[in-house]
């Protein structure tokens, strides 16, 4: 009888161990830890931060079309500034107030031109058309009023 009641009371112990552990919230389970869908979407939507990243990622990209340019792979650039149009077109889904200078300094002229340059696969055509996205970029950043972000080693790249 003692055997059987050990026996239970380890078979219990064990079940109860394991239905509390069921219960327990996995804390990797950010999201789905969360008490509503409208907290899970303020989750994600505090993750994804706001144009900060996609700025980030066009700066890596522009100096990526710097050394294309640089080793005269001419698709390479051109590979890089179409995924630029896309991460700022993408960016000012999150922060919508950013769209209005991004279309009239770069969209609207620019980025096609500047497209097409790299196309060409001409040295001097493509050069020139960096030095245009450049100041561009500038623009941008000085109608936005983050005039200082023109103050970076970025920016510093030379034309061949």
């Amino acid at each position: 009888m003692k055997v059987l009641s050990r026996s239970l009371l380890l078979a219990y112990a064990l079940l109860f161990s394991t239905f509390s552990l069921a219960q327990e919230e996995n804390p990797n389970d950010w999201i789905l830890n969360a008490d509503s869908s409208e907290e899970r979407f303020q989750l994600i939507q505090g993750y994804l931060r706001g144009f900060d990243q996609p700025m980030w990622e066009v700066g890596e990209r522009y100096e990526k079309v710097h050394e294309a340019l640089t080793r005269e792979n001419y698709q390479l650039a051109g590979y890089h500034w179409r995924k630029i149009r896309t991460t700022i077109q993408n960016g000012y889904l999150k922060r919508p107030k950013r769209k209005p200078n991004a279309d009239s300094i770069f969209f609207n002229g620019t980025w096609e031109s500047v497209k097409e340059a790299f196309d060409s696969a001409d040295k001097e055509t493509a050069w020139n058309a960096f030095g245009e996205a450049k100041r561009a970029c500038m623009a941008c950043h000085q109608a936005e009023g983050v005039g200082y972000m023109k103050n970076q080693s970025l920016f510093e790249l030379e034309q061949e």
